[in-house]
């Protein structure tokens, strides 16, 4: 029941892209991409000199890596840290698309003509950031193989994850919604087991995330912890048995 269980949260928390024993992506149709670059690249390495277009920053809690309406001119990649993605209706409400880790890539719009920032970037803890230039990164994509792939790779992975935010978001309960996106922080099934949210995550912040209010965050946040599917010693831990909310009819 349990390895039935695992796999119906691997479906349920990343629709659309399928994540293997051996972290292989697959095509929604099946069909593999080839992931040496995974195995043999380390972008890190590449991406850690501050020279031919790439420059390499450290942020602050709270400060901006760029703003909505800023030009569209690079491609960032998060060496260290928490980078979260928000947009602002011209009432002033936010809504956070993307919370990043570790390792991502962000603001690839450029690469397809976009002229300005659709959204926000905002580190959410202290994090280094490398900027590539437009110009740099379609260098890279040419005349590094490997990287290609990784990059995507990293391409379907958020294709996929966008398509299930939007299926989550049509057709769950904001219970559901505040689960996965525990989950999906907690990067629950990936390892074969729960990890600890290390980003300071506030309940606005889920709220933002989720589409409900924050009092109703902590409604939920509560009963989870009165039922053991989380606790708070000093960070917030998400368990295992979480997944019974999302299994749940």
């Amino acid at each position: 029941m349990k390895v039935i269980a695992r796999r119906r949260l691997r479906h349920l928390v990343d629709n659309g892209v399928r994540v293997a024993k051996k972290h292989r992506v697959c095509l929604p149709n099946g069909h593999p991409v080839k992931k040496a670059a995974s195995i043999s690249f380390d972008p890190r390495a590449l991406l850690s000199s501050g020279n031919h277009g790439r420059t390499v920053r450290q942020y602050g809690a709270g400060d901006l890596v760029f703003a909505q309406g800023d030009p569209a001119d690079a491609v960032f990649y998060i060496q260290s840290g928490d980078v979260k993605i928000a947009v602002t209706s011209e009432q002033g409400k936010e809504a956070i698309v993307g919370l990043l880790n570790p390792g991502a890539f962000f603001g690839e719009g450029c690469l397809v003509g976009q002229p300005a920032r659709l959204a926000s970037a905002i580190a959410l803890t202290e994090s280094e950031v490398t900027r590539v230039e437009k110009a740099e990164m379609l260098r890279l994509l040419h005349a590094e193989p490997a990287f290609a792939e990784l990059f995507m790779e990293h391409l379907l992975t958020r294709n996929g994850r966008i398509e299930a935010d939007l299926v989550d978001q049509l057709f769950n309960s904001s219970e559901k919604r505040l689960a996965r996106t525990l989950l999906l922080l907690a990067s629950f099934g990936k390892d074969g087991a729960p990890l600890p949210i290390t980003a300071k995550v506030s309940q606005e912040t889920l709220a933002a995330i989720v589409g409900t209010t924050r009092s109703r965050i902590s409604f939920f946040m509560n009963k989870f912890r009165r039922l053991g599917f989380i606790d708070y010693n000093g960070h917030l831990e998400v368990h295992s048995s979480l997944l019974t909310v999302l299994l749940r009819e």
